[in-house]
């Protein structure tokens, strides 16, 4: 049986029922990544990786299904503007973006001459530019990818827009960037680094660190954010408020807009990173190792369909 919810903080109760537990929806995967809710099929989505598919959950019959195989190693995923899957492959080393009659279009594999690392979170911002971090794990881990090189010889966060074609290295101050996410308002962006994972104990870093946005391109004044422990923040969310839903090792730990950690949601096996969706987006789904989880909420997730005023 699932534990408790952990209260640290009060605040916690108005984002949470006192007696909120994360419910197994189902799945089969050797390790669940890239959760995405899709608003027009009420579905989530998500990767299990050393498998090379997509994995399925449809709230209309409560059945987790295999989606696609054979799909290069995708990881973290979002939707664009206009409600397109825009996700990063390890196998292409490239983010691309799913059309709606299931073509596949590579929007970037390259920062001038060298191939990127593997792509591995992303999120789309209210301009319609997209945001990725691009660690090594697809190049480096056996089962996550194909063997490969840093062409460019180390890990940044970019900026991609889809109208010029211009990618622009925003953050290369991470050792191993892995999840990120915006503020609501986007003037903040939050980055884990995730260094530690696959480091021996005690060396590299489980933090989130969190970055002023200016002008709507630019990163500055990088300061850590919150300590993650146990584990790392794979990848994490952010909800309307500003509060951080974030991945760990044995649970949903959320820490408020002040870094204070407010609580968290144990889950039976380690996580990989959330999402919010359910037609109001106030369900948290979890993907951790072998499936897919859910918990509801009293708040909701960011969206930059927000800003531009229009709701899914």
């Amino acid at each position: 049986m699932t534990a408790s919810l952990v209260i640290d903080d009060d605040r916690l109760l108005d984002l949470l029922a006192p007696d909120a537990v994360a419910v197994r929806l189902g799945g089969d995967a050797t390790w669940s990544e890239g959760a995405l809710y899709l608003p027009d099929q009420d579905a989530v989505i998500w990767s299990d990786i050393p498998g090379n598919r997509i994995l399925r959950w449809s709230a209309a019959d409560g059945r987790v299904t295999v989606d696609q195989v054979g799909v290069e190693f995708t990881n973290g995923r979002t939707l664009d503007l206009a409600g397109r899957v825009v996700e990063c492959s390890h196998g292409r080393r490239a983010v691309q973006r799913r059309e709606a009659d299931g073509a596949l279009t590579v929007l970037v594999d390259r920062w001038g001459a060298a191939r990127l690392n593997s792509p591995n979170d992303v999120v789309v911002k209210s301009d319609g530019t997209i945001w990725f971090t691009d660690p090594s794990y697809g190049i480096t881990q056996p089962a996550e990818g194909y063997p490969g090189e840093r062409e460019y010889g180390d890990h940044w966060v970019f900026r991609f827009d889809p109208a010029d074609g211009g990618l622009t290295p925003v953050v290369l101050d991470v050792e191993d960037p892995n999840g990120l996410a915006f503020s609501p308002d986007e003037s903040l962006l939050y980055v884990s680094d995730t260094s530690a994972s696959l480091a021996p104990p005690g060396v590299g870093n489980h933090h989130i660190r969190v970055y002023d946005v200016v002008g709507g391109r630019h990163c500055t004044n990088g300061r850590v954010f919150a300590e993650v422990s146990p584990g790392v923040a794979d990848g994490f969310r952010v909800d309307v408020a500003g509060n951080v839903w974030t991945s760990s090792h044995d649970s949903v730990q959320i820490f408020a807009p002040d870094g204070a950690r407010l609580g968290k949601i144990p889950v039976p096996e380690m996580v990989a990173n959330v999402c919010f969706g359910g037609p109001d987006r106030s369900t948290l789904f979890i993907a951790a190792s072998s499936g897919l989880y859910r918990v509801p909420t009293r708040t909701r997730g960011a969206s930059p369909l927000d800003l531009v005023g229009v709701r899914p």
